[in-house]
């Protein structure tokens, strides 16, 4: 079915054009109307689900991470249907790579693979087979070495995790081996497959997408990572700051099988030994960095992330997708305004429709449009989406905003002009986003806010912002947060809530074909709202003392000025007429990174102080949204709607 295979971005940019030009004028020229079909638009479930082969076979990685002297071989759970087995017609894959499979479940319901007595999955958690097996694909689910059935141990986003999957793809394609058994000696083909892959997953599962394709591997068309890590430092560490109170050899033994716990006691010492919490930049995270070697992808992304994510942050998606658009790679994303939760439980029927046709069009190769469709679809009020042909939009470009000093301590102007003065305040541990934001309009010691008048028209952001701060500390250690606040009335997605914006609901909908153990029904949500007078827009966190680009912290000496600039993270969101956009510049975000050794006192100097906000339009759009003359305001008072973010979970996913 498929000729000579092309270099992906080779296939996106030549190959679709000529190809669609070409059959167009074949089908004119040669066929007839009373012969000439129209090409396929959409797969139709026309296979048996009920009758669909299941089967697991073990795949060899090449490793030894367990170091008991035999080749790691992992578990590969496979669906597909059976008719085209009998006919001699080979399917594409969709694959789901985990550590979650047995210790902590998939999914809004937790759910677990469950086998036959012969070891052969009767239940595999999610929709994904349910759904796209009928429709003439297979569906595979592999245990990441050291979990469930497989061999090995895991290592956090290393090479161990990453090969678990990467192997498989390799088996797809031919170029691996694998077996019918954990241990035994019998060979299992993939004749029936014809090698095109794609993998999707939630959280680590997505993490090892982006993993995988960053090794370039051959067969792998795309990925669709949802609410995924694209560097495990990040994950970790801000720029020095730390953001877990646990490092990865508490994940690895977390999610690592009961009889992996022993064997791989060398493996977590080694995880514990490469990450100290110093939050400097080490080899091990430097082997966990696939921005880095995101020269090397050839599959499409179709990327999904929820901007209030507090898990696995909007950090993870501004530098992996610049990175990927100037690899030239075929590209879609969804920006949710939940926090770490699945497509399918805040946009059910619109996410399998897309995610079916984007399946179709990148491993069956129909013409179905979607990629002539916008680039970004961006959820601006709960369960209400607009669509933008790139992302970020064509226009957008990056305004210097400057922090200037107001009539009291710590009240300031946010504007183009240059400010000038100082600002001080103490860090404190105890208070966060929320409570600065709610607090904006009144001089507090434990912050620095600066503020515009109310907007004359919206005003849109797009993109990532950086603020460069000079800060004088009293104390040898000392941690930043800065924060782009809303100020305004608005109904947002509970992200603060344990469900981070989500309701689950006792009816069920069904999403393909069903069996006796496996049910394609779940659960509905609707979403979960609140009414606040203030949303956190962005984030982010450095350490002063990792200010230099060494990688490497050093200690402060109290009295000295130190510049450092902190990346926040991407987003899209409209500051609405009539609302002010502020930027807080405090110490300690309490929940989301770890306070310093000491309790620093901490001096801005205004006229070095400075933000980076791309805006749609530019500095032209943000001068004609805060022309006019300004406002009175009045005087902030805590809100009872507003609450600060929950802890989060130190499990990527958490068993969600």
């Amino acid at each position: 079915m498929y000729g000579p295979r092309m270099p992906t971005r080779m296939r996106f940019t030549i190959w679709r054009p000529l190809a669609t030009a070409a059959t167009t004028a074949l089908l004119a020229a040669f066929l007839t109307p009373a012969t000439a079909q129209a090409a396929p638009r959409v797969s139709q479930p026309v296979h048996s689900y009920e009758n669909a082969i299941r089967e697991a076979v073990w795949v060899d990685t090449g490793l030894d991470g367990d170091g008991d002297g035999k080749g790691d071989r992992v578990a590969v759970d496979i669906v597909r249907p059976r008719e085209p087995a009998r006919q001699g017609r080979k399917v594409p894959v969709i694959m789901d790579a985990s550590p979650y499979y047995s210790c902590c479940g998939r999914g809004n319901e937790s759910q677990k693979k469950t086998y036959d007595a012969d070891g052969d999955v009767v239940q595999m958690p999610l929709f994904y087979d349910n759904y796209f097996v009928p429709r003439g694909y297979a569906f595979v689910g592999v245990d990441l070495a050291g979990t469930n059935r497989s061999d090995g141990c895991v290592d956090v986003g290393g090479r161990s995790d990453i090969q678990s999957a990467k192997a498989v793809v390799d088996w797809l394609n031919g170029r691996a081996r694998a077996y019918t058994t954990r241990t035994g000696t019998q060979r299992a083909g993939a004749d029936w497959t014809n090698g095109r892959t794609g993998m999707i997953g939630k959280s680590w599962d997505g993490t090892i997408a982006n993993g995988v394709a960053a090794t370039g591997v051959e067969g792998l068309e795309t990925i669709v990572p949802i609410g995924a890590i694209s560097s495990w430092y990040d994950y970790y560490f801000s720029q020095g700051a730390p953001l877990y109170g646990t490092g990865p050899d508490w994940l690895s033994g977390h999610v690592n099988s009961p009889d992996a716990q022993a064997r791989c006691a060398a493996v977590q010492q080694k995880l514990a030994d490469g990450a100290p919490r110093t939050g400097d930049l080490t080899p091990l995270w430097t082997e966990r960095d696939y921005v880095r070697a995101a020269k090397k992808v050839r599959a499409s992304v179709f990327l999904v992330h929820g901007m209030q994510d507090l898990n696995v942050r909007m950090q993870h998606v501004g530098p992996w997708w610049d990175a990927l658009a100037e690899n030239g790679v075929e590209r879609k994303i969804w920006l949710s305004r939940t926090g770490h939760v699945d497509p399918f439980d805040f946009r059910r029927a619109q996410w399998v429709d897309t995610l079916h046709r984007w399946f179709d069009h990148e491993l069956l190769g129909y013409d179905n449009g979607i990629d002539r469709e916008p680039m970004a679809d961006i959820e601006r009020h709960p369960d209400q989406w607009v669509t933008s042909e790139v992302w970020p939009p064509r226009d957008t470009r990056t305004a210097v905003l400057r922090p200037g000093q107001g009539a009291r301590p710590g009240v300031g102007t946010l504007g183009l002009g240059r400010g000038g003065g100082t600002e001080t305040f103490t860090d404190d541990p105890a208070l966060g986003e929320t409570d600065w934001a709610a607090r904006i309009d009144t001089p507090t010691p434990d912050k620095a806010g600066f503020v515009t008048r109310p907007l004359t028209r919206d005003l849109r952001l797009s993109g990532s912002s950086a603020v460069t701060v000079t800060a004088t500390p009293t104390t040898a250690t000392a941690h930043l947060s800065a924060v782009l606040v809303d100020l305004g009335p608005a109904t947002i997605r509970d992200y603060a809530d344990a469900a981070e914006g989500i309701t689950t609901l006792t009816d069920r909908t069904c999403w393909g074909a069903s069996t006796a153990g496996d049910s394609a029904c779940f659960k509905d949500t609707r979403a979960r709202t609140a009414d606040v007078e203030h949303t956190i827009v962005s984030r982010g966190w450095a350490d002063l003392g990792h200010r230099a680009a060494t990688g490497k912290g050093a200690p402060l000496t109290p009295g000295r000025a130190y510049t450092v600039t902190l990346d926040l993270a991407a987003t899209d969101h409209v500051v609405p007429e009539g609302h002010r956009l502020a930027l807080i510049v405090a110490g300690t975000d309490k929940d989301l990174i770890d306070p310093p050794a000491d309790t620093p006192t901490l001096t801005l100097d205004l006229s070095r102080t400075s933000a980076r906000v791309p805006f749609a339009g530019g500095a032209a759009a943000f001068a004609r949204a805060t022309a006019g003359p300004a406002s009175a305001v009045p005087e902030a008072t805590v809100l009872d709607g507003v609450r600060a973010p929950h802890t989060p979970h130190r499990v990527p996913e958490g068993g969600r």
